[in-house]
């Protein structure tokens, strides 16, 4: 999911203000000469003061979706930004220090950290203690603002359904004051009638009003089936329908929500981005989530628009804005039944893998490529092919039993 509510989304709205240029980070650049050093482990060139820990936790979360192993180093970086009561910030300089009062942790960058490594396994006290950290300060409505006691947003509460979700816990049973996260995100849901229907806002205006917002609709909708950021499609299909019959449960709000998502790409096959005082602009993000939902809630088949003109138009946006566009683009593909490794002739997940350190899974590859090669040129030996498998079918009985001692976790 594409969560733009941090300072990170004002600086880049200031800059598109400015420029009238499209909205993407340019990260080609490399960090600004008054930006610290970057970390090793730490994917993406650009300062990482307010998405540090968002982009790695969506690059990590989608090397995983794809069967690649991470550096063990860019997981060692995202766990060490943890703070000691669980929470997370987009960025710490100086992980060895303390957190303080002046750190502005957010539920955002803790919860998309529990997602990536609920899924990579074998981090239950971090993502444990993420997690009680995010109860602690969840709002009486059941929901969560970005930062804690902000009021309720519906992009907020989704990555933290996502995140319960993810370390097996169900969302509908944590609850505040009798409210519970789907409570609150049904708040947040507009009728099946009159603009916007069927979709959600991100909060209500100063009058308490609802404004259809794609952004929150398509978090929405992938949480109110009870997902994180990368869902596989539903098989089923379910048909993207607006019901207004009677008030809305969840998975009636997803249907409706992915109903106005529908609608929102039927044209042109993508979502536009209207900032006052720049040109509007297609929005690649937001248009991967919808890809995401629609696959989510009504299967691929309904999601196979704006899949394709992202296959066709996304490669400069995504080569613009880094490892986060990368994974966003790597979860539209696998969700909407497409090859992340053959993405308009794009392989993201290499794409991906560019923008930090080498996975574990690709210099195990270097590896097996070179044995490879020793065992053609080998090839007369009176052992033959059939004794080196058995050689190692015997190696990989010893490694399942290492294997099968660690706690993994899936994610949906």
């Amino acid at each position: 999911m594409n969560f733009r509510r941090s300072a990170a989304a004002l600086a880049a709205a200031v800059a598109v203000i400015g420029s009238a240029a499209p909205a993407v980070a340019d990260t080609s650049a490399g960090p600004s000469p008054s930006s610290p050093a970057l970390p090793a482990g730490l994917y993406g060139t650009t300062d990482p003061q307010y998405d540090g820990v968002w982009r790695q936790s969506l690059a990590l979360l989608a090397q995983h979706t794809v069967d690649v192993r991470p550096a063990a180093k860019a997981v060692d970086w995202l766990t060490g930004q943890q703070c000691a009561d669980g929470s997370f910030a987009p960025f710490r300089a100086e992980p060895g220090k303390a957190c303080d009062a002046k750190l502005m942790v957010d539920t955002n960058s803790t919860a998309a950290a529990v997602q990536a490594l609920a899924a990579l396994g074998g981090h239950d006290t971090v993502t444990g203690k993420a997690v009680s950290w995010l109860k602690s300060v969840q709002n009486k409505d059941g929901g969560w603002g970005y930062t804690p006691g902000g009021p309720s947003d519906t992009n907020s509460t989704s990555v933290v359904i996502g995140a319960l979700a993810a370390v097996g816990q169900k969302p509908e049973s944590v609850v505040k004051d009798g409210k519970s996260p789907y409570d609150a995100l049904l708040t947040f849901a507009l009728p099946c009638s009159g603009d916007g229907a069927g979709a959600f806002a991100y909060q209500p205006d100063k009058k308490g009003e609802l404004a259809a917002n794609a952004d929150a609709t398509a978090a929405a909708v992938v949480a109110a089936l009870g997902q994180g950021m990368a869902p596989k499609g539903n098989a089923k299909g379910a048909e993207a329908r607006c019901d207004g019959a009677g008030k809305p449960g969840p998975d009636r709000a997803a249907a409706n929500g992915a109903s106005y998502l529908a609608q929102a790409v039927a044209k042109d096959g993508h979502l536009t981005s209207s900032l006052p005082g720049a040109t509007d602009q297609p929005d690649f993000g937001n248009t991967a989530d919808t890809v995401v939902a629609l696959a989510a809630q009504s299967g691929p088949a309904q999601a196979q628009k704006p899949l394709k003109w992202l296959e066709k138009n996304s490669e400069a946006w995504a080569k613009q804005s880094g490892p986060a566009a990368y994974a966003q683009l790597v979860f539209a593909a696998r969700a909407a039944g497409a090859d992340p490794r053959d993405f308009g002739g794009v392989d993201l997940v290499e794409r991906l893998n560019a923008t930090g350190p080498a996975p574990q899974a690709a210099a195990e590859k270097d590896t097996e490529d070179s044995a490879k090669s020793e065992d053609s040129a080998k090839s007369d030996s009176p052992f033959g092919v059939w004794w080196t498998v058995g050689v190692f079918l015997v190696a990989g009985v010893g490694i399942g039993f290492l294997l099968s001692g660690r706690k993994k976790q899936g994610q949906s």
